[in-house]
């Protein structure tokens, strides 16, 4: 896998800034050491086949979403639908630690969007644009409801049926596969 090497400038990342590891046991040969949150994003690879790009941000509605007890409903518009579909809790675990990759691994099993308390967010999904897709939605719909309980707005959220409905019927792009095994038999 590749993953950004510690110290690196998220807004300007080019091919050096990247130092590839094995999954298989965590080693790399660069000079570069890889991102402290290494457990964490090798976690979610050997948990999940299907994941090809993870992403590990602090967005601020997100993070002040992940920083309270606000509900994430995912039933409020199409992209909601199926970008925050369903997401998993990890209580807070220090960074770079690997019991935080422990806790990922298993909420990945279940979640393509992973709230870590008072820390920030992961998603993953089948390529970085489709990642970016899902981090963008998810900002936008915590963006949505801190707007609504300051605006004192109740917002409309569909019912289930037509959540299922849309998910399995509608063609808007393949579901995720949350039954996959881990990767490469590990």
């Amino acid at each position: 896998m590749l993953i950004t090497a510690s110290g690196t400038e998220l807004g300007h990342l080019d091919e050096d800034h990247f130092v590839k590891v094995s999954l298989h046991d965590g080693e790399w040969s660069s000079s570069s050491k890889p991102s402290k949150e290494l457990p964490m994003h090798r976690a979610v690879y050997l948990a999940r086949d299907d994941a090809h790009a993870v992403i590990h941000a602090s967005p601020f509605w997100s993070t002040l979403a992940a920083c309270s007890s606000l509900a994430i409903p995912s039933n409020l518009f199409v992209e909601s639908m199926y970008y925050v579909e369903k997401i998993a809790y990890v209580d807070y675990v220090h960074p770079g630690s690997l019991e935080l990759g422990e806790a990922v691994e298993h909420a990945a099993a279940e979640a393509e969007v992973i709230m870590l308390r008072n820390h920030g967010v992961i998603v993953f999904d089948r390529s970085v644009k489709e990642a970016v897709m899902r981090l963008q939605t998810l900002e936008m719909t915590c963006r949505m409801l801190v707007t609504a309980l300051q605006a004192k707005l109740s917002l409309h959220e569909l019912d289930a049926l037509i959540v299922e409905d849309f998910l399995n019927h509608a063609n808007y792009k393949p579901r995720m596969n949350r039954k996959v095994g881990k990767r490469n038999g590990q």
